[in-house]
C-alpha cells in the first residue's frame, strides 16, 4: 500500500488488508452551510460491491447531512490512520433503512470489530458507493 492512489476496481491486497484490521475511523459529511462535520465511526468495506458501511442512529447529524443532499446521495469520505499508514475511501452516501441491509452492516461490523453492536431499533446504515481510494503505508 505504498502508493497514494488505488484503483477502486482493483485495490492492492495490503490496502484491503488494512481495511480489515480493527481501526477507529472518521466519517466526513457536509453541513448545509458546506462546512465539514467529522465524527468517529466504525467502517466496513466490501471490495466485491465497492460499498463502505457505517451503522448509526437514524437521528444522528451524519444521517441528516446525507439525507439533506437528496436522492443522488451526499459526497462523503471515511478515513483511518495507524501511525504513518492511512487510507481514505470517498464516494456517494445514501441512508438505507431496509432491515436486511442493516443486518448485513451489523454482521460486517461484528466481523471487523470483534463485537456485536448493541440492539438499536433506530439503527440505519449509511452506505457509501466508493469512487476513489487513497492511502499510504
Amino acid at each position: 500500500m505504498s502508493r497514494h492512489s488505488q484503483d477502486p476496481a482493483a485495490p492492492d491486497e495490503p490496502y484491503l488488508a488494512f481495511w480489515r484490521e480493527r481501526h477507529l475511523c472518521t466519517l466526513t459529511t457536509l453541513r448545509p452551510d458546506g462546512s465539514p462535520h467529522v465524527v468517529p465511526v466504525g467502517v466496513t468495506y466490501d471490495p466485491a460491491t465497492r460499498l463502505a458501511r457505517v451503522i448509526t442512529n437514524r437521528t444522528s447529524a451524519k444521517v441528516a447531512h446525507v439525507l439533506a443532499a437528496g436522492p443522488e446521495g451526499a459526497r462523503v469520505a471515511v478515513c483511518q490512520v495507524d501511525g504513518r499508514r492511512w487510507a481514505t475511501l470517498e464516494g456517494r452516501a445514501l441512508v438505507r433503512t431496509e432491515p436486511e441491509r442493516v443486518r448485513e452492516a451489523e454482521r460486517r461490523y461484528a466481523d471487523r470489530y470483534q463485537r456485536r453492536p448493541a440492539e438499536n431499533p433506530a439503527r440505519v446504515v449509511i452506505e457509501i458507493a466508493v469512487e476513489r481510494m487513497l492511502g499510504h503505508g
